[in-house]
Order: C-alpha cells, then structure tokens, then sequence
C-alpha cells in the first residue's frame, strides 16, 4: 500500500508572515505527488478497468499455452481431450470404467470444454477457466475497494506464474477454492461445499476443508457440509457403476516416482548436472511425466509420503495450539491455510509446476484477512511472487534445460525450493506466534 507523504517538518506561517519563495517550489511536487498517488488509486480502483485487465490477463496466458515451447496446454489437448474422446465415442469413461489419477469431479469442466466440439477443446477450456476465474474475482472484490488490492495481487500472480497458471486442471480448483474460502464468514456450510467440490477434482483443497474446521466456531456446519457433499459426489459415481474406482485416484497417486520438478529431486538432478552416469532423467509413460532414476531415489518417493504426513500434522498442531490460545479466525485461517498447502507442495513427490498455482487461494486471503485484524500477508505474497516467477523459468521457457540437468536451470530450481520452504516456516512462524499472543478478545469467523 502506497503511504501518504509526511508533513512538512515547518509549516508556512498564515499570519503576516509571507511566504517563502522556497516552501512554494518544494509544495508543489508534494501536492503533485498526492495527486497523482490519488489519481492512481482511483483508476486501480474501477471495475471497468480490473475488468478488461481480466480478459487481457487470460488472453496473454491463453496465447502463451497455445503456442509456447514444451507444450504448456499439452496435457489439455492431448490428454483431457483423448479421455473425454473415449468417453463420448466409446463409452470408456475414466474414473468409471477403470481407475483414474484425478477424482472424479475432474471430468465435469474437462467434458464441458468439448462444447464447441473437439478441435475447439483448447479455446473451450480457456473460457471455462476465464469465466471461473471472472467469476472467482467477482466474489473477492464484492466488499468494494477493500480487496482490489488483493486482486489485482492475482492478477500478477497469474502473469508471473505463466500460462501452467490455464493449462491444467489445478485452474478450475484455485478459482473454486477461492470463493470458498472468501464465502466462510457468511456463508460456512456453502464455502465447505464448494471446498469439498474442489477436492473432488483434485486433492489439495481438502487441506482447506481442515483448515476451515480447524479456524472458525461453527465447525459442524463445516463438517456437514463436507460429508454430504462427499456422500453425494459418491453416491452418484456408484449409480454411473463405478464401483470401488471412484477412489481408485488414491492408488494411482501412490504408484508415482519421483519426479524431476519436486523439491526432493534436486539432490539427483545436482548429481546428474555433476555427470554422474547412475543418475537419470527419464519419460515415464504410464503416469506420463518425467522422473529422476539414481541411487536411493525409490526409498526417497517411498520417504515423501510419511515426511508429508509429518509436516501436515505439525502444522495441525500449531493450529489448533493457536486455537487454544484463543486466536481468532480472521488471524488464524490464513496462515493455517498456507501452511497445509506448502507443506502438500514442499513435500509431494510430484511436485509440477502448476502446484504453485494453489499458493494464491490463502495468499489472497491473507491479503483480505489483513485489513480485519489478520497478520500481514505483505511478506507471504511476496515471497509467492517470487516462486510463481521462478517457476515460469522453469516452465515451460527453460523445461528442456530442466531435463538435460544443465546446472544453471537445476539452481534456479533449487532457489524456488528455498522460496517454498520459506513460505512453509513463514506459516509456522505467524502460527506459532498466534499459539503464543492470541487472545480471545476478536470474535470468532462465522460467529
């Protein structure tokens, strides 16, 4: 936020004193200054503008997927799109008929995008995410100019990200999982809902769904909410046949490798940036992304899964340690937010680029939050700036570097790690110092 210039140490004398020629040149910039610092907040603070700043936002991300290097857009096109073939043309619905990676909300915005038919699929997509994303702002900015600041954080959150911010499906989760969390004052049992929506098109906005029954008073609404979503969302893939498939992700997760852009692969690729000839990068083609083979990797992936286990429940534990202290909601659901979703990025052997994506759902947040008495959120939106920045680099401008483990690409990823890892103790630290000074004296979110 941009401060108002401090007064003038001496004031002109409005007696009989004249004025000093010298206190009127140095004024005018002043007031010039004011003026234009004002003018600027004005201009920021139209809808129109923010607006036509969406669309150009989406149209420049929507371009640089479709035609940048590495196929930004690769796995809509060829994968989303194939899938949704099958299903149409040959009744062989994933997630149904056989086992899936995603859960199986998944399918919904990845059939709707074959609305203008398959050689429109990538245009159809970027609408979608273009309209959720409208839509996403819309409920932020509802409150007036209290959150443009928040928004228009997004919007350069997006630019720095690049077009991986569009080109997977982990767009459809943030835009849902935003509103959701944006909705839990008001409305709990309906942010829930969504929360447990997004979840059921891929995992990581469960973490939310804790974070909210953890954070706010009205806890069994959130967890009724949650349930019957769930039960709903089962239910109905039990009558479509699925059949014990619908959780059929949670193997498919299980049986991954350790793939290159994960934090836990820069050991490796340091060792093959160093030519060392035991360790690789290779395509797998069932799971269909590349991974690191070399000494000890197998036991590492293996290792990831309690080590994310670990870190999610000290993070819990801080939580509900503030919790006891009396912290409030407003101080409590956004760094609680970001520390579940670092350490499901920190942590996970996957580790894809558009992970980095979900890191905007609690900054934003936080960035609202901070104006009702939250913690500042300055630093945290900062430091994501940087790791949205860093893994554009990283892909799709540079991924082929990233793959030869060519040492200046496998640096820059090791400074992103840093950056993460940074967010995480970040979280921990504004956690640990609401588990210390909170008091009870806020009220409660959804009070």
């Amino acid at each position: 936020m941009t401060r108002a210039a401090p007064p003038s140490s001496g004031r002109a004398d409005t007696g009989s004193v004249p004025l000093p020629t010298g206190s009127t040149a140095s004024a005018a910039p002043v007031a010039s200054g004011r003026g234009a610092a004002g003018a600027a907040r004005r201009v920021a603070a139209s809808p129109v503008l923010l607006g036509v700043a969406v669309v150009l936002v989406h149209l420049w991300l929507g371009h640089a997927a479709l035609t940048g290097p590495n196929q930004p857009m690769g796995d809509v096109l060829s994968v989303y799109s194939t899938w949704m073939q099958r299903g149409v043309g040959a009744g062989d619905w994933v997630g149904i008929d056989r086992p899936w990676v995603y859960p199986i909300l998944a399918a919904v915005p990845m059939l709707l995008a074959r609305v203008g038919g398959p050689e429109h699929y990538g245009t159809a997509w970027l609408t979608i995410v273009l309209l959720l994303d409208a839509a996403a702002l819309a409920v932020l900015t509802r409150g007036g100019r209290r959150e443009l600041a928040a928004a228009w954080w997004w919007l350069a959150f997006l630019v720095v990200l690049g077009p991986i911010a569009v080109g997977r499906i982990d767009a459809v989760t943030v835009a849902l999982a935003l509103v959701g969390l944006l909705l839990l004052t008001a409305r709990p049992a309906l942010a829930a809902a969504l929360l447990t929506v997004a979840a059921w098109v891929k995992v990581w906005p469960a973490a939310l769904v804790v974070a909210a029954l953890i954070a706010v008073r009205r806890r069994r609404d959130v967890l009724t909410a949650a349930v019957t979503t769930s039960a709903v969302v089962v239910a109905i893939s039990l009558v479509l046949g699925s059949g014990a498939t619908v959780l059929g992700f949670v193997g498919q997760q299980a049986g991954r490798g350790l793939q290159v852009e994960s934090l836990t692969a820069v050991p490796w690729l340091w060792r093959a940036a160093s030519g060392a000839a035991d360790t690789t990068v290779y395509y797998d083609r069932d799971i269909l992304t590349f991974q690191v083979a070399g000494p000890g990797v197998a036991l590492a992936a293996q290792a990831t899964t309690v080590v994310m286990a670990l870190v999610v429940i000290a993070v819990v534990l801080l939580g509900l340690r503030a919790v006891r202290s009396g912290a409030s909601a407003e101080r409590l659901l956004a760094p609680l937010s970001l520390g579940l979703v670092t350490a499901l990025i920190v942590t996970n052997k996957v580790g894809s680029p558009q992970f980095v994506s979900w890191l905007a759902v609690p900054v934003v947040v936080g960035l609202v939050l901070q104006r009702r008495g939250g913690p500042s959120f300055v630093v945290p939106a900062a430091l994501s700036l940087v790791v949205a920045g860093l893994t554009q680099v990283i892909y799709p401008w540079c991924y082929d570097s990233l793959l030869a483990a060519e040492p200046w690409i496998v640096l820059v990823a090791t400074l992103r790690g840093v950056a993460e890892v940074g967010l995480l103790a970040l979280a921990a630290a504004q956690l640990w110092r609401l588990g210390r000074t909170a008091t009870a004296g806020r009220g409660r979110m959804g009070a």
